[in-house]
């Protein structure tokens, strides 16, 4: 039987930031940044309470991703009906990749043992009146 795992990640989408360096001294330190690893964290409590007790799986896994975006609240009445019918679509940050790299990343050692285990990326990103991730992992067995 193939394993699937279904869960939300709640409030805005956030990509995974760019490494950050600092010097101490004759060294440099790399860090991520506050937001990113705070998004890192949400997604990690949620693919935690979505695996219950099961081991991480070793083996090739197909991730999918719905990112839903809030509508600005700038936008005309018209402009939200446009993006909530799927006509106008989200070109702006964050980066379909960005977030996609976020989540992958949360999830090492609680979905799956090692992000190189994915073999199939879907990641869709769309208007929503609700914000959020929708991810699904499926293990890819012949």
């Amino acid at each position: 039987m193939t394993f699937m795992l279904t869960f939300t990640i709640e409030g805005d989408p956030h990509g995974k930031g760019r490494p950050r360096f600092r010097s101490t001294g004759k060294f440099v330190q790399t860090y991520t940044d506050s937001k990113t690893k705070s998004y890192e964290e949400k997604v990690r409590d949620a693919a935690k309470q979505a695996m219950g007790e099961s081991e991480p799986l070793e083996t090739p896994v197909s991730v999918f991703c719905y990112i839903r975006l809030s509508i600005p609240k700038s936008y005309s009445k018209t402009r939200r009906e446009a993006c909530l019918s799927g006509s106008e679509r989200p070109s702006k940050k964050p980066d379909t990749d960005n977030v996609f790299k976020s989540v992958s990343d949360a999830m090492n050692g609680i979905v799956y043992q090692d992000d190189c285990q994915i073999v199939s990326i879907n990641a869709k990103k769309v208007y929503s009146a609700v914000a959020g991730v929708d991810v699904m992992v499926r293990e890819e067995i012949d």
